[in-house]
């Protein structure tokens, strides 16, 4: 019993003792961190402040009413302009007498040195150059552009003849899809013979075009690069599936120029152009990143063409190239050619609208030369970009007239 009463004392002396050590601490740090620490707690009392009553909480004055502006602030418009680091290289297509062909006229492609119809920063070196295509045989085609050719169809160099006598097509783009070793197999001699006649019937630069498939492409191309010497051919296309060592060899061999097509990718579209580096110079290349129509990834083509023009302006020396487009294209939209509900009106017409839409989209992200079909949707589009670059200026109260407007 002694024990646990010395026991107790022991605790309550060294409790005492400890808090006295606590105050201490307190009154000279303020704050005391304690670890392993249990702490017995018998009757715990919680006492509230009851709030100090009458404090008077000052009242603010409402701010004062804003006064309504009664006009419009006036500020002076700077037009921004900006210098591009960069320029397209220009491609000669076509030539003359005085440069060993048989053409009335050339075109040379690209030559910007700022994005299309930025007037306000410089000025366009000129107009996109037009080519209506032509195919060496029948093919199946759109109602709406078959009407205007139904008496050609057989006959691509009164096709062509037509193209450019009756609808006004800057070029020729003839293709020879006869070639296909799944179609007609033509062999090369025989698809060079029709491009000659297509060079006799008009006088126009002319693109060629083979099948898709690279190794009958190379030996035609090959065939017609050497027959045709002189007359500074675009061979449609260059991919990175064929042979591209033979295929630039014998375009420069023979004095001729090249699209290279790639799908929507502008590192391949650099790689490619890495690779003809090595045989062709940069002159002799235009470059096609493909034109997917309004409604099946037309935005896509527009982001990837204008990318790369923006690119080749700010020095991505492989990117400077004029750009094509197959808007052609467009007629593989069903809402193009099918016949539809009475509110998509008639396809004679819709037709043309989804080729006119297509190139105008791609107009404006920069291309060079445009490969089209009717011949509505090409006057079309060589009528607004007149229109564009006319530098007249019209009346603001009449820029919405289009709204009103009946067809």
């Amino acid at each position: 019993m002694n024990d646990a009463l010395a026991k107790e004392e022991a605790e309550k002396k060294a409790s005492v003792k400890l808090s006295s050590k606590i105050l201490e601490l307190l009154g000279k740090y303020s704050e005391v961190e304690l670890e392993d620490v249990e702490i017995e707690v018998g009757d715990l009392e919680i006492w509230l402040q009851p709030p100090v009553a009458g404090i008077q909480i000052p009242r603010v004055a409402p701010a004062p009413a804003r006064a309504k502006p009664s006009e419009i602030l006036k500020a002076e418009f700077v037009r921004p302009l900006r210098q591009y680091p960069g320029s397209i290289v220009e491609v000669r297509l076509g030539a003359t007498k005085a440069d060993g062909g048989t053409r009335g006229k050339v075109f040379v492609v690209g030559g910007e040195k700022n994005p299309p119809f930025y007037l306000s920063e410089g000025t366009m070196p000129r107009l996109p150059v037009i080519a209506l295509d032509v195919f060496d045989m029948e093919i199946k085609l759109a109602k709406a552009v078959r009407m205007h050719v139904e008496e050609v169809l057989n006959d691509p160099a009164e096709w062509a003849k037509l193209s450019v006598e009756k609808f006004g097509a800057e070029m020729v783009n003839l293709h020879l899809v006869s070639i296909d070793p799944l179609i007609k197999d033509t062999p090369p001699p025989a698809a060079a013979k029709t491009v000659e006649k297509v060079l006799q019937a008009v006088d126009v630069p002319l693109a060629v075009g083979g099948c898709g498939d690279p190794q009958k492409d190379l030996k035609v191309f090959e065939k017609v690069a050497e027959v045709t010497q002189g007359e500074r051919i675009l061979f449609n296309s260059v991919t990175l599936d064929m042979d591209i060592k033979k295929t630039a060899e014998l375009i420069k061999k023979f004095g001729h120029a090249t699209i290279a097509f790639t799908p929507m990718d502008m590192n391949r579209a650099r790689e490619l152009n890495r690779k003809l580096y090595e045989y062709l110079p940069r002159e002799d290349i235009v470059i096609d990143t493909t034109t997917a129509a309004l409604g099946y990834g037309l935005d896509y083509a527009f982001s990837i063409m204008e990318r790369t023009r923006l690119a080749g302006l700010m020095g991505d020396k492989e990117l400077q190239h004029p750009m094509a487009s197959g808007t052609t294209n467009a007629w593989a939209a069903r809402e193009a050619w099918m016949s539809l509900a009475p509110e998509w009106g008639p396809r004679e017409l819709r037709g043309p609208m989804w080729e006119v839409v297509t190139a105008l989209t791609l107009l404006l992200a920069g291309v060079d030369y445009f490969m089209m079909m009717h011949p509505a949707a090409v006057k079309t589009v060589r009528d607004v970009t007149a229109q564009l670059t006319s530098g007249r200026k019209e009346d603001p109260e009449n820029l919405a007239n289009w709204v009103t407007l009946k067809l």
